[in-house]
């Protein structure tokens, strides 16, 4: 049965462990060209319902398998009754296997079928079947100038598998890329359909996964797991006598002046997310606004590192960084916080001089970078971050050896131990400042009551994207602090508080 984009799977592949699924389909006793029939009856079902009425299409053909599917598809639509002509990019002679049977069953239906020119016209629906998964470097001619042509033709666009141009393994645009306003996808989850660009492109996406046995993914190796409502990790819920002690005791460390509002939306999201205590270290000008702020909060009117030493002893989270700043008063707060053995939560300007090598990592840290600082951590560029979110991501879990959130589009979580998840949820109107400080605040509320530090990570990420998307509806406008009563809302609904 297809999926709709709320019922996906969970695992993510990439494009090499797709093709060895496919692989043990045809060896367990698929032909292929029987697995090519049945992505092209799924393209078709999906284009057929996405737009009812119309009745003529365009195909745009490669010279792979991914050509194979449109051929097939375009047979379809003739049977159907509709007005076909295949567009090849690709020249027909170069098909292999099942790609060129599905040629020459086109041409057996009196398919229209010519060579891709500039003066060549779109018309209907437009059927991207050009370059599939197997893309691993840059788009070249002519597939660049068939690119442009789809993405300035105005007309409803379908995409075979992915997005021609779009890498399936990391989500970049590989130079050009089609952009879709219908995705059919096969067999399993590609990586690349859910992170970078790829939000850009895919428009809806659709699975099939071609009448593949359950056990046919037992065992197998996945690259990531797509956070879900059914698959997060769970809260414990509170037993009828609980007090505050139970539940940890937030510091938040941060603020310096001009940008003292960074760590009360932190302070403010973890007092919020259920933290039993919640105490902030700020500069001392910036105390009575706090207190105006967040009265339920302990307020420390910081000026040195010596003063925070009697309150590390008592408290069981750090959050460091939000509007910390670079300066030798955020430097030196730092560096006291880097010396507590407590499990800590880094962003923003603890991870600037963490990349400065002012600071060294402490144990049991989630850091939570955008892509440029990220870059920073590195010690590459934001471009380069961006061409492979996923490698990047291990890799700064492996070098610093902790739970790294990388934020962005798609934004993934990383273990030291290998894993991967990834959410894809979110709004662009969440394009703003504040939301990082937010899900600081929130992760350390998690750690405080009690989670692993991947576990709250993930849970983490879940509900303040989703709380973005909820509030994004609203649209332009959304302020960082909109997201705190959302996000309590979500955990509540997801973990209820009382067993």
């Amino acid at each position: 049965m297809p999926h709709t984009k709320d019922e996906l799977p969970d695992a993510l592949y990439s494009a090499a462990q797709v093709r060895g699924l496919d692989a043990s389909l045809i060896a367990a006793g698929t032909p292929g060209f029987e697995l090519m029939q049945r992505a092209a009856h799924a393209t078709w079902r999906a284009l057929v319902r996405q737009w009812p009425t119309a009745s003529e299409l365009s195909v745009l053909a490669g010279h792979g398998n991914n050509a194979g599917d449109g051929y097939l598809v375009a047979v379809l639509a003739r049977r159907a009754g509709w007005t076909v002509r295949v567009l090849a990019a690709g020249d027909p002679q170069r098909l292999q296997g099942d790609a060129a049977l599905a040629y020459a069953e086109a041409v057996s239906e009196h398919v229209s079928i010519d060579a891709w020119t500039a003066q060549s016209q779109l018309r209907g629906i437009v059927l991207d079947a050009l370059l599939g998964t197997g893309l691993t470097g840059e788009v070249r001619e002519p597939y660049v100038s068939v690119i442009a042509a789809i993405n300035a033709c105005a007309l409803p666009v379908v995409a075979v598998d992915i997005p021609s141009g779009l890498s399936a393994d990391t989500g970049r645009v590989l130079g050009a890329a089609v952009r879709a306003d219908l995705t059919v996808t096969f067999i399993g989850l590609k990586l690349g359909l859910f992170t970078g660009d790829a939000a850009d492109v895919i428009g809806e996406l659709v699975f099939n996964d071609l009448q593949a046995p359950p056990e046919l993914f037992d065992g197998a190796a996945i690259t990531a797991r797509r956070l879900t409502a059914g698959n997060l990790p769970r809260l414990a819920g509170r037993a009828p006598a609980s007090h505050k002690g139970k539940f940890g005791h937030v510091l938040l460390i941060g603020g310096d002046r001009g940008v003292g509002g960074a760590i009360l939306l932190s302070a403010q999201s973890a007092l919020r997310s259920g933290a039993g205590m919640v105490s902030v270290a700020t500069r001392s000008e910036h105390v009575p606004a706090a207190l105006a702020r967040i009265p339920e909060a302990m307020v420390l009117g910081t000026s040195s590192p010596n003063q925070l030493m009697g309150l590390l002893q008592k408290v069981s989270v750090l959050v460091v960084g939000p509007g910390l700043g670079q300066a030798s008063w955020g430097r030196s707060l730092l560096s006291a916080a880097a010396n507590a053995p407590l499990p800590q939560v880094w962003d923003a300007d603890a991870l600037n001089l963490l990349a400065a090598k002012h600071v060294s990592l402490p144990k049991d840290c989630v850091i939570t970078p955008h892509p440029g600082e990220a870059a920073r951590l590195l010690g590459i560029s934001t471009a380069q971050v961006q061409a492979d979110r996923p490698a990047a991501a291990h890799a700064l879990s492996k070098k610093y050896t902790a739970v790294v959130i990388l934020k962005g589009a798609g934004s993934l979580i990383a273990s030291p131990d290998g894993r991967l998840a990834l959410c894809h949820q979110g709004h662009p109107a969440m394009a703003t400042a504040g939301l990082g400080d937010v899900l600081a605040g929130l992760v350390g509320a998690l750690l405080a009551q009690g989670m692993q530090a991947f576990d709250a990570a993930c849970l983490a990420v879940w509900l303040h994207a989703n709380a973005g998307a909820q509030e994004g509806k609203f649209g332009r406008g959304l302020a960082a602090s909109d997201l705190i009563p959302a996000i309590r809302q979500l955990l509540e609904e997801q973990a209820p508080c009382l067993k």
